[in-house]
């Protein structure tokens, strides 16, 4: 049987296939469940990882033919230039993307930076919300051959067509990325340290509602995404004005402890109520650049903070 030191990798591939860590647990218990059922035919013809990555992707495949794909705000619609309008809640049977919590988050480095996918950024959010609008079988094209770097021959075997197609699949896919993915910016981090002291000011400064030290840390271009709702915004003055009117609030309404989520610096952020605790109330995902914060995608589903052990301030790591 596979051993249990698989499952992070694979539980990762799920995730890329499927943008969804509750979704992504469930496949991997299907993999094991599937590998235990055909553990007398593995005839060792390739390593034990493959053979679940095979499993894995078509569990993850026959799941995506029932599923809608997961989005981000930003995937629906555009920005809206009016911090003062009520936030618009996205229809039902929305399926939003979900955070990876950094537990999970172990990717290999790649030798080729032009390699967006091949990278830690193949969990980034951006990345995988550009993934989950490519077709199923593209999809597990791109990853199979470009994160997981099999030979277009293996692909073709798994989904039961020809290198030929595999290629094309491959070819298109890419052609998205470069549309849709993350820029090359986005996936540049200043150093450890520098990083470190920009989310600690940051979180120092959202405690503090201190606006002029948070529009300091934000780019010109910066967005602000918070599923479930559907509205968003973009640019840092319309950012600023939305964060001073409905989020920062009085010097001591927001907690923030930094955590990580798809290899990006994360906050767990806790909001003070009328009795005077502060109980969960959002993962925000940063996006980190040498010139500042760009995105900002703060999932409003207190729920998410267990996936982090962070249910309640300052758990966790």
């Amino acid at each position: 049987m596979p051993r249990s030191s698989e499952s992070p990798a694979t539980l990762v591939h799920c995730y890329r296939m499927v943008g969804s860590l509750h979704d992504a647990e469930d496949l991997l218990q299907e993999t094991y469940l599937r590998a235990w059922r055909a553990y007398d035919r593995f005839q060792g013809r390739s390593s034990l990882r493959a053979w679940l990555y095979r499993i894995a992707t078509n569990a993850c495949l026959t799941a995506l033919h029932h599923r809608s794909a997961r989005v981000l705000p930003s995937g629906l619609a555009g920005p809206s230039d009016d911090p003062d309008q009520p936030l618009d809640l996205a229809r039902q049977g929305v399926a939003w993307l979900q955070p990876l919590p950094g537990a999970h988050s172990v990717i290999q480095s790649a030798a080729d930076p032009a390699a967006v996918v091949a990278t830690r950024g193949s969990v980034r959010l951006a990345l995988v919300s550009a993934l989950q609008q490519l077709p199923a079988r593209q999809r597990a094209v791109l990853i199979l051959r470009e994160v997981l770097e099999w030979p277009a021959t293996d692909v073709a075997e798994l989904l039961g067509t020809t290198t030929t197609a595999v290629n094309s699949a491959l070819q298109r896919a890419r052609t998205h990325l470069a549309r849709l993915g993350p820029r090359e910016d986005e996936v540049t981090e200043p150093a450890e340290p520098e990083l470190r002291r920009l989310i600690d000011r940051y979180a120092a400064a959202f405690e503090r509602a201190d606006l002029d030290t948070l529009l300091d840390l934000l780019r010109d271009d910066v967005s602000l995404e918070m599923p479930p709702h559907l509205t968003w915004f973009s640019g840092r003055d319309t950012v600023a004005r939305f964060l001073r009117r409905h989020v920062l609030g009085a010097p001591g309404t927001n907690q923030l402890f930094p955590t990580t989520a798809n290899a990006q610096p994360a906050l767990a952020a806790y909001r003070l109520t009328p009795e005077g605790t502060h109980d969960p109330h959002a993962l925000q995902v940063l996006t980190v650049t040498p010139t500042g914060i760009s995105r900002i995608v703060a999932f409003l589903d207190p729920a998410l903070l267990s996936s982090f052990g962070l249910d309640r301030p300052g758990s966790g790591s």
